[in-house]
């Protein structure tokens, strides 16, 4: 598990001090993209939602632009922040805040070469693996 150690190291330095909270968020976060369209759902989503260039940013190599929490609440809805927000005791606000931080890191890292992975499998092995480590072994 060494790179996916590796990858969850550096998603949580590139976060400026994760708190326990923020890591917490994005396992549960994590879990819902996978069994929500994977990486490349999420990717599909934004585009058609008009922030395919906002994207594009995260999967690609240079800099990643920001996403705003209402951006967040465009892409996810409200449905699925009230239930990030009522699993970690959070505002939906603290929780639209918290993701729109988490997201474009995390999607960065998993696409180190500028590519999405390839093929269902390699979305969704990419995403467990994350989320089994973020979770402690325990995902």
């Amino acid at each position: 598990m060494g790179m996916l150690d590796g990858l969850l190291g550096q998603i949580t330095s590139s976060l400026s001090g994760a708190s326990g909270q923020q890591a917490g968020l994005a396992g549960t976060l994590l879990a819902n993209l996978s069994q929500g369209g994977g990486l490349q759902g999420l990717i599909q989503n934004m585009q058609q939602q008009g922030l395919g260039n906002i994207a594009n940013s995260w999967v690609g190599t240079g800099g990643n632009l920001p996403i705003s929490p209402a951006q967040i609440q465009q892409v996810l809805g409200n449905q699925q922040l009230q239930q990030l927000a009522a699993q970690h005791g959070l505002d939906l606000n603290d929780v639209a805040n918290h993701v729109a931080q988490i997201l474009p890191v995390v999607v960065d890292k998993l696409t180190p070469n500028g590519q999405l992975p390839t093929g269902a499998a390699g979305a969704a092995g990419g995403l467990g693996g994350l989320l089994k480590n973020l979770m402690g072994g325990q995902g």
